[in-house]
């Protein structure tokens, strides 16, 4: 299970940095994914990471960044050049095969509460 923080409203052009920590566990190995889902929509993946590998959808390629921080068994997405199509709840989880590197959500598991990003001037 994860908890998701960081969220918050920004103007278009500003960055925010999420958090996604591992509940009282260390960080899986398996892949860990950002997705994005506005209301009445499905979850979006935006950003992945396994190891050193990094996916991304092409629509943030270039302005988001995800990394993680074993040591605060922590993954994080740094979004910049925010626009206002990138508002949404942003969730964070974790791939159920350890083979698996992929942004569909069907993939996923352990998904957390949410937080809430806003990008309005």
């Amino acid at each position: 299970q994860f908890a998701e923080s960081g969220g918050g409203l920004v103007q278009p052009g500003g960055s925010l940095r999420l958090s996604c920590e591992s509940s009282g566990t260390a960080l899986p190995t398996n892949t860990i994914g950002w997705f994005r889902q506005v209301p009445g929509g499905e979850r979006v993946g935006v950003a992945c990471i396994k190891g050193g590998d990094t996916l991304y959808l092409d629509l943030v390629e270039g302005r988001f960044t995800i990394s993680r921080d074993d040591a605060k068994n922590t993954v994080y997405l740094q979004m910049d050049s925010l626009k206002p199509e990138d508002a949404g709840v942003y969730y964070c989880a974790a791939v159920r095969s350890e083979l698996a590197f992929t942004l569909h959500d069907e993939a996923y598991s352990g998904w957390g509460q949410g937080t809430q990003v806003t990008v309005s001037s």
